[in-house]
């Protein structure tokens, strides 16, 4: 077997660090797996027994790589890891989640575990944006990338000519229509279109669909983007 390196975005592979993210991933995808890192000090415990017969049932060779753990996860106590073969999704004509320009791992992670809990597996990513196969971003969202049909896009335009009719509903800080109207008067399917952390969506969004808001108080600026994503999504998905 070829060695294993430590991740970089141009590789055609990644890593599921930790047992539930590993577990996931053996559940819904399973046919993207090359291989199960188990480290030395992992012990026989319930959640490494379950996920080694997973790997078994799918014929995923299995490996003790103490080194390869401790350069992939930067941490000493992860122990076991399932390398995986990166994916691109097909979008479906259903709803969607539309991040543009997302800059923070941490966020991008917990956005689509968020996604997958709230019934969106249509999740379009418009570059530049973090990457969402990083381990740690995988790990953040908790497995939950391996339900959803991810899709990367250079450009909004890209993605807007592939779903012409979808109705857009960019969240910005200055639309007129609050949150809670905006919810109540959707149109199906739909695009929820969520900016960068820090700069939020370009002005030129204003002009697409019907931009909603957030409303808050004014002691803070704005909100963070994963919350305001999580608030967004479940107003949308209330009948």
């Amino acid at each position: 077997m070829p060695s294993l390196e430590a991740y970089s975005r141009d590789l055609d592979y990644s890593y599921a660090l930790g047992l539930f993210p590993a577990s996931q991933l053996m559940q819904k995808r399973p046919e993207l797996a090359r291989r199960l890192l188990v480290s030395s000090r992992a012990g026989n415990s319930e959640g490494l027994t379950a996920l080694r017969a997973l790997c078994q049932a799918h014929h995923v060779r299995e490996e003790t790589a103490d080194k390869a753990l401790s350069r992939v996860s930067g941490k000493e106590n992860c122990f076991a890891a399932v390398v995986f073969d990166k994916f691109q999704g097909e979008l479906t004509g259903g709803n969607h989640l539309v991040l543009h320009h997302p800059g923070d791992k941490g966020n991008l992670g917990t956005m689509l575990r968020t996604a997958l809990g709230f019934g969106y597996r249509d999740i379009a990513v418009i570059r530049p944006a973090a990457d969402a196969f990083d381990p740690h971003v995988v790990r953040a969202s908790m497995g939950a990338i391996f339900g959803l049909n991810l899709r990367y896009y250079d450009d909004f335009d890209a993605y807007r000519s592939q779903f012409p009719d979808h109705m857009c509903y960019p969240f910005m800080l200055d639309a007129s229509v609050p949150l809670s109207q905006g919810a109540t008067g959707r149109r199906t399917p739909f695009a929820l279109i969520m900016g960068n952390e820090g700069s939020g969506l370009p002005p030129e969004f204003a002009r697409l669909g019907q931009p909603v808001r957030i409303p808050h108080n004014a002691e803070i600026d704005s909100l963070n983007l994963s919350v305001a994503a999580a608030i967004g999504m479940y107003a949308f998905s209330q009948e």
